[in-house]
C-alpha cells in the first residue's frame, strides 16, 4: 500500500500556506515534488480568490501627498436634478450640459470644491462619445473649481439596467429610478466579468494623469442587498460575486496607471478592529489607496467611525453623509469631517428626479407630498435652499465667499 497522505491549503491574510500530513514512509524528495506542483496550482486558482491585496496600494507617503495637494475636499453626491439615474444622465439624448453648468455653479457658490460622480458600464458601448461627455462634465466643473471623484460599479437599486429612453420616477419614492451597475445579469456570471475590463481600463486610461479627477471610486456598496425595493430580483450569491469583480476591477484600474487613488468604501459592519471585517470589507480596505465610508449616522457615531478608520495611517473620505431623519445632519457633522480632514461627500444636492429629498422608507410606506423634513439634498430645483441657515453654516465652514457667489 503506498503511504496515506493529505495536501492541505491554509490561507492567511498575506500567504498561502502549504501544509502536507503524511506518514513518515512518504519520501522527502516526493513531499517537495507535491508541494511544488500545489504551489503552483494555489498560485493560478485559490491563491486568487483569496481575501487579500492582489495589488500594491500606495504606499502610504504617497497617498499624504495626494492629501497635501488637494486639500480638505467637500461635496456632494452629484446628478443633475432633470436625470433620473446614471444613464439618464450621461446618455447622449439626455445628457443637459446646461443644467450641469448652472448646479455646478450653484455648488461652487456653497463652496464645494468636489463632487462625487457616478458612471455606468453600459454606457462604454458608445465609448468615443461617452468619454467625450465626461470630458465635457470636467471642463465645466473645472471652470467652476470643482474636481471629481468618479465611480465605476454600483450594487445599490435596480439590477436590471437598460439603455435607452428611461422609465419617469415613480412619485414620490426615494431614488426610484437608480441603476445598479453591472446589472446582475453580468454580476451573476463570474465567467462575464472579464467583458468589464475595457471599460475600467478605458476609462481609467483616459483620465489616468487628469488633475480635474481627484479620484476613483471602485464599487459603490457592492453587496448592498436591497431587500426592501429589489431584493426579489438580486442573486443570490452577490457579497461573493461582487467580491471577485472588485477584486478584478482593482487589478483593471491599477494596470491603466492612474496618477490619483483608487477606492471603495465600507459601509456597513463593524470596523472596530481587523478581525471585525468581512472578507470583502478586508478588500476594500487592502486595495485602497486612501480609505473611503459611508456614515449615515449621528455626529458621536459619525467620530468613532473616523476614530477607527485612523488606524490604517491613509487619508479618509466620507462619501456619504446627511440624512436629517437619522440624525446625520450637516451641523455640526460637516465640521466634524473639517476638524478631521476627512474629505466630506453629502449625499443628493439638488432636489429632482432622483427624488432623494424622500427617506428611504418610501419604498414600504406611502407618501403623497414631499415630507416636511427632506431626507437629503440641499436646494430646490430653483435653486432656493432648502434650509437658508443651513447654507450659510455650510459656506461659513468652506469659506465661500458671501455677495458674489451667493446661491440664488
Amino acid at each position: 500500500m503506498p503511504p496515506s497522505w493529505v495536501l492541505l491549503v491554509r490561507h492567511t491574510e498575506c500567504s498561502a500556506k502549504i501544509e502536507i500530513m503524511q506518514d513518515k514512509r512518504l519520501p522527502s524528495s516526493r513531499r517537495t515534488f507535491l508541494r511544488q506542483s500545489l504551489q503552483a496550482a494555489v498560485a493560478s486558482t485559490a491563491f486568487a480568490q483569496m481575501p487579500y491585496a492582489a495589488h500594491a496600494a500606495w504606499p502610504p507617503a504617497t497617498a499624504a501627498q495626494w492629501l497635501k495637494r488637494t486639500g480638505w475636499l467637500a461635496g456632494c453626491n452629484f446628478i443633475p436634478s432633470n436625470a433620473v439615474n446614471q444613464l439618464e444622465m450621461w446618455q447622449a439624448d439626455s445628457f443637459d450640459l446646461a443644467t450641469i453648468e448652472r448646479e455646478l455653479g450653484w455648488a461652487e457658490a456653497l463652496g464645494f470644491n468636489s463632487v462625487r460622480v457616478f458612471l455606468h458600464d453600459l454606457l462604454w458601448q458608445d465609448r468615443e462619445a461617452f468619454l467625450a461627455r465626461v470630458d465635457q462634465f470636467l471642463t465645466v466643473a473645472h471652470r467652476h473649481k470643482i474636481g471629481v471623484l468618479f465611480v465605476l460599479f454600483d450594487g445599490v437599486w435596480n439590477p436590471q439596467p437598460q439603455l435607452g429612453k428611461q422609465a419617469p420616477p415613480r412619485p414620490h419614492v426615494h431614488n426610484p429610478g437608480w441603476l445598479q451597475s453591472p446589472g446582475a445579469a453580468i454580476l451573476g456570471a463570474p465567467q462575464r466579468h472579464n467583458s468589464l475590463q475595457a471599460y475600467v481600463r478605458g476609462v481609467v486610461g483616459a483620465f489616468r494623469n487628469d488633475n480635474r479627477v481627484h479620484g476613483w471610486d471602485i464599487f459603490n456598496e457592492p453587496n448592498n442587498a436591497n431587500k426592501k425595493s429589489y431584493a426579489k430580483r438580486e442573486i443570490h450569491d452577490k457579497e461573493a460575486r461582487a467580491m471577485d469583480l472588485l477584486r478584478a476591477a482593482f487589478g483593471w484600474a491599477k494596470a491603466a496607471r492612474p496618477t490619483q487613488p483608487l477606492t471603495a468604501g465600507l459601509w456597513n459592519g463593524d470596523w472596530s478592529n481587523d478581525a471585525a471585517l468581512r472578507p470583502l470589507q478586508k478588500l476594500m480596505v487592502a486595495e485602497s489607496d486612501v480609505i473611503s465610508f459611508h456614515s449615515y449616522d449621528p455626529p458621536k457615531r459619525l467620530e468613532e467611525k473616523i476614530f477607527q478608520l485612523r488606524r490604517y495611517g491613509r487619508p479618509l473620505l466620507c462619501t456619504e453623509f446627511m440624512a436629517r431623519g437619522q440624525q446625520s445632519l450637516f451641523d455640526p457633522c460637516l465640521e466634524i469631517l473639517k476638524r478631521n480632514n476627512v474629505a466630506a461627500y453629502c449625499w443628493g444636492f439638488v432636489a429632482g428626479k432622483t427624488q432623494t429629498n424622500y427617506p428611504w422608507d418610501s419604498w414600504t410606506r406611502t407618501y403623497t407630498n414631499p415630507p416636511d423634513v427632506w431626507f437629503h439634498d440641499i436646494l430646490h430645483p430653483d435653486g432656493r435652499p432648502y434650509d437658508p441657515n443651513e447654507v450659510a453654516y455650510i459656506k461659513r465652514l468652506t469659506g465661500a465667499a458671501a455677495p458674489d457667489r451667493a446661491v440664488p
